[in-house]
């Protein structure tokens, strides 16, 4: 007998501003230990874990190629296993192209880990965030980041905020745009926002009260050392 398939991750690695070469393997290695965390932590719930295969590693500026794989690929889980809840987690461009695609119907939930965003330009439209009221939109910035400054994350919640309650973002104090130094926290935060947006399980403290506290608070909730090691076997 088949298992029954109660909800779907799709991961999306990270890219590059522009680029018509096919996906990074690095890329895609790297995203591979939060599928793993993820895919371990929900397998009693059901949960399928996917990381997207991009055409071509480059955003490619209008053309925000990664984001429309992100929404081929949530079709394809609604083709393969029908309504179930999606939640789109990635990384650099990959966190971007997850909150870019987060209006698809299919999807419930974001994560996006240090998001690769655009530096504020009076030239250019602003990132849109109205695609993502109606789901639980978490972001993960390390304070060190200096491939993308986290204040533009900070700035791009601001805005989700007003238009959809059910954001919150943290800060992971001293780490960089890999998030390495606390790798351990935050795969124990992303797995703990991810079971509790696409299941009936109860948020941690910490997420609870983030996604409760109005702005900066639950925009600037620091992950703790430690966060994690006693909230899930």
């Amino acid at each position: 007998m088949e298992p029954v398939v109660g909800g779907v991750v799709l991961v999306l690695p990270d890219g590059v501003p522009e680029s018509a070469r096919g996906r990074s393997r690095w890329a895609h290695a790297a995203a591979l230990p939060l599928g793993r965390a993820l895919a371990r932590a929900g397998r009693a719930d059901g949960l399928v874990v996917h990381p997207v295969h991009y055409r071509c590693r480059g955003w490619n500026g209008p053309e925000a190629r990664l984001a429309a794989d992100a929404e081929w690929a949530a079709d394809e889980v609604t083709r393969r296993y029908g309504d179930v809840p999606v939640c789109l987690a990635g990384h650099g461009f990959g966190g971007r192209a997850a909150l870019r695609a987060g209006g698809h119907p299919a999807v419930d939930s974001v994560l996006a880990m240090a998001p690769w965003l655009p530096a504020d330009d009076m030239t250019a439209p602003p990132e849109p965030v109205k695609q993502l009221v109606g789901r639980q939109v978490m972001i993960v910035h390390g304070t060190n980041d200096t491939r993308t400054p986290p204040d533009l994350s900070y700035r791009l919640a601001e805005r989700v905020k007003k238009a959809n309650r059910n954001i919150c973002r943290f800060e992971v104090h001293t780490d960089g745009n890999a998030l390495r130094q606390h790798h351990e926290e935050v795969l124990a935060l992303a797995v703990d926002f991810v079971l509790g947006s696409l299941f009936p399980h109860p948020y941690a403290r910490p997420v609870a009260d983030a996604l409760a506290a109005p702005p900066p608070l639950g925009l600037r909730m620091p992950l703790a050392a430690g966060f994690g090691r006693s909230l899930r076997p």
